[in-house]
């Protein structure tokens, strides 16, 4: 029955796809992380970030499974400069930062790559064709810099529902992603979930009070 919803529903499989790839990669980076002090900090750090790095190194030409390790291999190399102060907020924006703490990873990935195939008798050539690495440095076209404007955008409005969600009722949040995220009419929603007008307002503007104040601390983050 879930895969047939799955079926009619691709986003579902997607959640149910990206949900797995979510927890495997976080019990290894945790136990990678597990000497170092406040460990809960680099987990929520993992929560808002793990989907951005791993959606523009998927979009970049890496393979799920590389994109994993980018995504571990990045905040592992952000932890340790964390540790050693190597962020100079006066250098530039935390997004930029972690930008290019990204493409150094999947740069990474892609070596890897190259001296896998090769030691296998593979075609790197061909293999590279699908492959958009070579116009990362490129300072003209920065493609990598143009995925992550696109992904980050949506990446912090995921980020700031998540946090959303466990700050107002469970109520609250379903009118709300009914008629603010999926732009159902109100009407359609009182009726579905069974609540009246007034319900829907309020959560509207309750939950966005709340969504808003935490897009803002996200984009303050960013440009620390």
């Amino acid at each position: 029955m879930a895969d047939e919803e799955e079926e009619k529903d691709p986003k579902k499989k997607e959640d149910k796809v990206l949900k797995a790839a979510y927890e495997k990669t976080r019990k290894s980076l945790i136990a990678r992380l597990d000497n170092w002090e406040d460990q809960r900090t680099w987990d929520e750090f993992y929560q808002t970030y793990w989907r951005l790095i791993y959606a523009v190194g998927i979009k970049a030409g890496l393979r799920p499974e590389e994109a994993h390790d980018c995504v571990q291999e990045t905040i592992l190399s952000i932890a340790k400069q964390s540790k050693k102060k190597l962020y100079d907020p006066n250098q530039g924006s935390f997004k930029t930062w972690l930008m290019n703490m990204t493409r150094w990873r999947i740069n990474d990935q892609f070596r890897k790559r190259k001296k896998d195939t090769a030691m296998a008798g593979g075609d790197w050539e061909n293999d590279r064709k699908t492959a958009v690495i070579d116009r990362f440095e490129d300072p003209k076209g920065d493609l990598l810099a143009r995925l992550w404007d696109v992904e980050w955008k949506k990446n912090v409005a995921d980020a700031a529902l998540a946090k959303v969600k466990a700050q107002v009722s469970p109520k609250q949040y379903q009118i709300f992603d009914y008629y603010v995220v999926r732009q159902w009419e109100a009407k359609r929603v009182q009726e579905h979930l069974n609540v009246s007008m007034a319900q829907v307002y309020l959560a509207k503007h309750r939950v966005g009070a709340v969504l808003k104040r935490e897009l803002a601390r996200l984009e303050e983050n960013a440009d620390d």
